[in-house]
């Protein structure tokens, strides 16, 4: 089911995939890096911030805080529902998901490709490789917003205008075409990044997305070698093939 509806959307939501007894520890460890990521990034983070990411590298965790992390992401759960959309799948990376300082600041339509691609490039994208946020909700939130059926294909004139902030549109306005999906804690919501899609602000919005890939070498140079896990680490989790075809592609 979660393989068709992928297909035909775009995402995929599973309302409480986890307990609370399932993300006490990871919620533990990510405030600990989300509260030393403040501390390091103080002007970034009163000023626009809404993101941070690598939060499996040695940074601001210890190896135990990393292991937390590593056997989260390479659990069976998990891992069933990403082998569903991709086959084989490769770790990416992860990203934490906060609100802004500023409650006025918009948030903004996009593709993830947009930042690293022309035009006509990030259209050719749409054919592959696919590139999907596994979302997790550690807190009640307003949620994200998608625009359907995206990932498969182009904007229309009024999406482009609004998404690249052409003629006097904003990439903060309304579309008649995007679906809100409102998320709870322990909600999975899975999604490709080659779609149109923004993040709602609000409530204590805070949410763990893991990307995984294809194992296309053109994607996965973005991957940060400090991110991956060592040997050792590997061989504890329940299933390491993410992260295996990654470390294959490091080499």
């Amino acid at each position: 089911m979660s393989n068709t509806q992928f297909e035909q959307h775009g995402f995929f939501h599973v309302k409480g995939f986890y307990t609370e007894r399932e993300l006490v520890h990871e919620r533990e460890v990510i405030n600990c890096f989300h509260q030393q990521w403040i501390a390091d990034n103080q002007q970034f983070y009163q000023t626009k911030a809404v993101n941070s990411a690598y939060l499996t590298a040695n940074t601001y965790l210890d190896e135990a805080q990393r292991l937390v992390l590593f056997k989260f992401i390479a659990s069976h759960k998990l891992m069933a529902q990403v082998d569903s959309i991709l086959e084989p799948a490769a770790f990416m990376n992860t990203q934490l998901f906060f609100n802004p300082v500023n409650p006025e600041q918009e948030n903004y339509w996009h593709r993830d490709m947009q930042y690293h691609l022309s035009l006509a490039e990030q259209q050719a994208a749409l054919l592959g490789p696919e590139v999907i946020h596994c979302r997790i909700a550690l807190e009640d939130e307003p949620g994200i917003e998608l625009v359907p059926g995206t990932h498969r294909r182009w904007d229309t004139p009024d999406e482009l205008a609004t998404r690249m902030a052409i003629e006097h549109n904003n990439n903060s306005d309304d579309l008649a075409t995007g679906h809100v999906i409102e998320m709870q804690a322990g909600d999975l919501l899975i999604f490709s990044a080659n779609m149109i899609h923004r993040g709602l602000y609000g409530k204590d919005r805070l949410a763990l997305d893991i990307l995984f890939s294809e194992p296309q070498p053109h994607v996965l140079h973005f991957v940060q070698g400090i991110c991956l896990p060592t040997p050792t680490m590997l061989s504890t989790l329940e299933d390491a093939s993410a992260f295996a075809v990654t470390l294959a592609h490091q080499e």
